[in-house]
């Protein structure tokens, strides 16, 4: 694992935590960046909800000072959309933006955006110049084809690349796969063969080792981690060398003070309820545990709650 040079941003680590929609905010992205994740993206964010200064969507860019290397990720379909959202207020602070080009959810398509997006290579490279307007580091992550027999993960890359992308992210599996079976290497391999900007791999990581294959077999300059980020952020840790003695434990109650300074306190519960639920994952008895935590009326008692099952757990 090594530093990387994304245009004129250069990231501690060449591990990132991906964005996902309802789980990546301020305080889960602070873990992740505390434990060696190089960067950590948004969840999703509409441009056209920043353009028409939606508060549910503002309220999704929570940040502070101590969040070092800010990354949003944009989702839409609208260059001028892109434009005014990357130039505007909301996203004054942050240093990269990422396009959501990948995004398989049927209403996502359905809208023209995520990865409707590779079907209309015109259009995504206008929303990526729109971008580069604002001065900021733009990285894409979009898929490789909508299935095996519509792959156009080499065209996409250049294009990218040539509408001005400082990085790229490619996701191993074609949008019919959704998040299921195994990602394709050969699919981000050839991203990596044409393009002179950062490859990062995305797509079926689920250990350490499978972190060291996804390089070893693609070539691809990073990996970025999903849904196995938030059942085990102590990944990151792992892969960067990082020396550390925290817990799930210590490592939820942290998020929960973070939460607290920055959600009003409904908000930061429902935060820590569905970030403990990833973490306790295959633990035996988490249905009782989850049933236990989800009764908490205030943050104190879940406070209370999360040490007794963790304490528990990680005898």
């Amino acid at each position: 694992m090594k530093k990387l040079h994304i245009g004129n941003i250069t990231t501690e680590s060449n591990v990132f935590m991906a964005p996902l929609a309802g789980y990546t905010s301020y305080p889960f992205r602070m873990i992740c960046r505390k434990l060696g994740a190089g960067l950590a993206f948004t969840e999703m964010v509409s441009a056209n909800g920043l353009k028409y200064n939606d508060k549910a969507t503002a309220k999704l860019l929570c940040t502070s000072d101590a969040e070092t290397l800010k990354a949003v990720q944009l989702l839409g379909s609208v260059p001028s959309a892109f434009e005014y959202a990357c130039k505007g207020e909301y996203t004054a602070g942050f240093d990269i933006v990422d396009i959501n080009m990948g995004c398989p959810v049927p209403n996502v398509i359905k809208s023209g955006e995520g990865c409707a997006l590779i079907s209309n290579i015109p259009l995504a490279s206008k929303i990526i110049e729109a971008c580069k307007r604002s001065g900021k580091v733009v990285t894409v992550k979009f898929r490789p084809g909508f299935n095996r027999k519509k792959i156009v993960v080499s065209e996409f890359a250049k294009m990218c690349e040539d509408s001005g992308a400082d990085m790229i992210t490619v996701h191993g599996r074609t949008r019919d796969m959704m998040y299921e079976g195994e990602p394709v290497y050969g699919y981000i391999e050839a991203a990596k063969n044409v393009v002179n900007i950062p490859v990062i791999a995305n797509g079926g990581i689920h250990s350490d080792e499978d972190a060291v294959r996804m390089m070893d077999r693609t070539g691809a300059d990073g990996v970025m981690i999903g849904r196995y980020g938030l059942e085990n952020p102590l990944i990151f840790a792992r892969l960067t060398g990082k020396d550390t003695n925290e817990t799930k434990l210590s490592l939820i109650l942290e998020q929960a003070d973070i939460a607290i300074s920055c959600f009003d306190e409904l908000s930061a519960m429902e935060h820590i309820k569905k970030t403990a639920s990833y973490f306790m994952k295959k633990l035996p008895g988490t249905k009782v545990y989850k049933q236990e935590m989800y009764n908490c009326g205030c943050m104190e008692e879940l406070k209370k709650t999360l040490i007794k099952i963790f304490g528990e757990t990680e005898k």
